[in-house]
């Protein structure tokens, strides 16, 4: 039988990406995306696309509705991939801006992940792959509130995967480091809405730093990679017969782990001081 896979976030890059990569494979896919315009556009090429906002509750439980109606009650994998950033210091992040962030990328991919698992408990298997990022691994000044979303993925699915040892169900992280998406793009919105960096104690290094960074770009990322390099991995984590915990995916992510197993805090503190 055809296996199932509901990815979020499929919009663009990483998501949209594993929408192509994995229904090339043979998969039937659930490419959902958080806004109708994007669903409609995708079901335009082919592909189930529920709409699932991880910020919207009735979303999240609809959109799993129509995959299970279209499947007999069955999902074979899930891949949590709808995110968003919030850059900016994380004295100048406001306690509704860190609520906003961690709505979509921890308490949605939350919500989302425990309804499936009683579907993957009651079929006797299922993965459930974590797309998280090598800012799960270590931190990088300007990025404080991504960071702690990551890092509560990481500690969350580490937990479930203790957890659900013996049910057949796998708990995976990817864990990306720079890859060709919008994911800067997008948060521009998000960072004019939340950092007034303008009367922010930190004035001059949002001038000379991140708002270049942010509003100009500065074309790929040294070790960047395309979206691709994330499908390879999520298609070894989905159909492997032992998938590992983790798949890294980039040279700096690769170097952030070894980084984090040899050497001691402090050192490490110098080296991504700059970064």
């Amino acid at each position: 039988m055809q296996k199932s896979i509901l990815i979020t976030g499929c919009s663009s890059g990483i998501g949209l990406d594993a929408a192509h990569g994995m229904r090339a494979r043979g998969w039937r896919v659930f490419a959902s995306c958080r806004q109708q315009r994007d669903c409609d556009r995708l079901r335009a090429q082919g592909f189930d696309s529920p709409r699932i906002d991880y910020t919207d509750a009735d979303s999240i439980r609809s959109g799993l509705a129509q995959v299970l109606d279209a499947t007999g009650g069955t999902l074979d994998a899930l891949f949590n991939n709808g995110a968003h950033g919030l850059p900016g210091a994380v004295e100048d992040v406001p306690t509704e801006g860190l609520r906003h962030i961690f709505e979509t990328n921890v308490f949605g991919w939350h919500e989302l992940t425990r309804q499936v698992i009683p579907v993957m408990r009651a079929q006797g298997h299922g993965r459930i792959v974590q797309n998280s990022s090598v800012l799960g691994l270590v931190a990088f000044p300007w990025r404080g509130a991504y960071v702690a979303t990551k890092y509560a993925v990481e500690g969350l699915s580490d937990t479930l995967r203790l957890e659900l040892r013996g049910t057949g169900i796998r708990v995976i992280l990817i864990e990306p480091g720079p890859i060709t998406s919008k994911l800067r793009e997008k948060a521009i919105p998000i960072f004019e809405r939340f950092i007034d960096w303008e009367n922010s104690a930190l004035r001059e290094k949002y001038e000379n730093t991140l708002l270049k960074r942010l509003y100009e770009g500065s074309g790929p990322d040294r070790f960047e990679l395309p979206a691709s390099a994330v499908t390879e991995k999520l298609a070894h984590a989905v159909e492997a017969r032992r998938p590992r915990s983790r798949y890294y995916v980039t040279t700096p992510t690769y170097i952030a782990g070894y980084l984090r197993r040899i050497l001691p805090t402090g050192a490490i503190d110098r080296i991504l001081s700059g970064v």
